[in-house]
């Protein structure tokens, strides 16, 4: 049985090249989360994510690197600190 993609480009991998994201993962986000994330990690051929990104933690983070560089800045502030620190808290 092969997946449809829905209106949300759900269903199926938009991947045109290598991919560290699990392939279930894939097909299950809509088609505008899998573009946002850079190409070494998941590759659209989106030239707007080949820019290397960065983490945003300025503390302790449980959130593995390559997860923390690949998602936008807002959703790295938005965790609680105790899990993925960006409070610039001196100590």
């Amino acid at each position: 049985m092969q997946n449809v993609e829905n209106e949300a480009g759900q269903g199926v991998s938009h991947a045109v090249g290598d991919s560290k994201v699990p392939q279930k993962l894939q097909e299950h986000v809509p088609q505008s989360v899998e573009e946002k994330l850079p190409n070494q990690i998941h590759d659209t051929g989106n030239p707007a994510t080949n820019q290397g990104s960065v983490s945003h933690a300025t503390g302790n983070s449980k959130v593995p690197k390559g997860l923390q560089e690949a998602v936008p800045e807002k959703l790295e502030k938005a965790l609680p600190d105790s899990i993925h620190d960006t409070s610039n808290k001196i100590l």
